[in-house]
């Protein structure tokens, strides 16, 4: 009996290196996939219009950060107090309001994220569907997820952005 359960278990081991070289092995970068699409450069563009001027005031807002605070190391040990503290007052209330509009900003981008990973899910899931059935992959693997490959693997990135954006 052991020699057959040895036997058994000799053969599974030698077909199971069968199995691994048969498999069809693909790589798909899905985030890359899905900010290609159409539907992701329409949402950012939507984005940039709705948080643009917020956008350029914080730039602004950094800038004359960064000009007070080295005009403060600069100058500082020779101003006296009465000038001083002004300008220390003017650096902590833009401070403030820079990231009073960093958060914003912050939040506004993931609200959009959030909405558009949500409204392309199904789709992408459709769009990976077709690929794997078309070329017949059993593994498909994220690009980080390869740590080493003998042979070139196709990647099928683009073709699930085009087919993405094909679908209604």
């Amino acid at each position: 009996m052991r020699k057959l359960t040895a036997a058994v278990c000799l053969l599974g081991a030698m077909t199971l290196p069968t199995y691994a070289v048969a498999a069809e092995v693909a790589v798909l970068d899905w985030r890359a996939a899905l900010m290609n699409t159409q539907s992701a450069q329409s949402s950012l563009s939507q984005l940039e219009g709705q948080i643009g001027n917020q956008q350029r005031e914080a730039q602004a807002l950094g800038e004359e950060l960064q000009r007070l605070q080295e005009r403060l190391q600069r100058e500082g040990e020779t101003m006296s107090q009465s000038q001083r503290d002004p300008l220390i007052a003017e650096l902590q209330q833009k401070g403030s309001r820079f990231e009073e509009l960093r958060r914003e900003v912050l939040q506004a981008q993931q609200a959009s994220e959030q909405r558009f990973l949500e409204g392309a899910e199904s789709k992408l899931e459709r769009a990976v569907e077709q690929v794997l059935e078309r070329h017949s992959i059993d593994v498909l693997v994220e690009p980080q997820g390869v740590l080493h490959s003998s042979t070139d693997l196709p990647n099928v990135t683009n073709e699930v952005t085009q087919i993405f954006d094909s679908l209604n």
